[in-house]
């Protein structure tokens, strides 16, 4: 069995200017991670069976990569994409949707195929960390 999480934040940034923030391997760099975590490397094709790579160092500099290939892009309204932190873990999958709130935009992640509570935990304290980076990099 496994579960689900949805993670939303309104963020007062056009969904074109959060798309590419999401997208855009120098600017995921200025906002990803969660409090303490530090994104040190970025890679992104975005394309349909493209792959990403995202570097998250943690505060006792230990690195853990993110990994994973797009399996839907709809500029700039959504993204699916399959999430692997270890390679031996089991894929799970990301959708993020941008959807314009008049001025602002709401961002909604569902992240699915979370293989415990306690890594859906994680998961949750990792996404609410990452929206609070993209409200502070929009706001700039």
């Amino acid at each position: 069995m496994t579960v689900a999480l949805v993670v939303r934040r309104i963020i007062g940034a056009s969904a074109e200017q959060l798309f590419e923030a999401w997208t855009q391997p120098a600017q995921l760099r200025q906002w990803w991670g969660p409090a303490g975590v530090e994104c040190t490397h970025a890679e992104v094709d975005l394309r349909v069976g493209g792959a990403y790579r995202i570097a998250n160092r943690f505060p006792d500099g230990r690195i853990v990569w993110i990994t994973g290939t797009f399996e839907l892009i709809d500029a700039p309204h959504r993204l699916a994409y399959t999430w692997q932190i270890d390679p031996a873990s089991s894929a799970e999958r990301v959708t993020v949707e941008f959807e314009p709130r008049g001025r602002k935009t709401e961002v909604i992640v569902t992240h699915e195929r979370i293989q415990s509570e306690a890594a859906r935990e994680e998961h949750a304290r990792g996404w609410t960390g990452c929206l609070d980076g993209l409200v502070k990099y929009a706001g700039r």
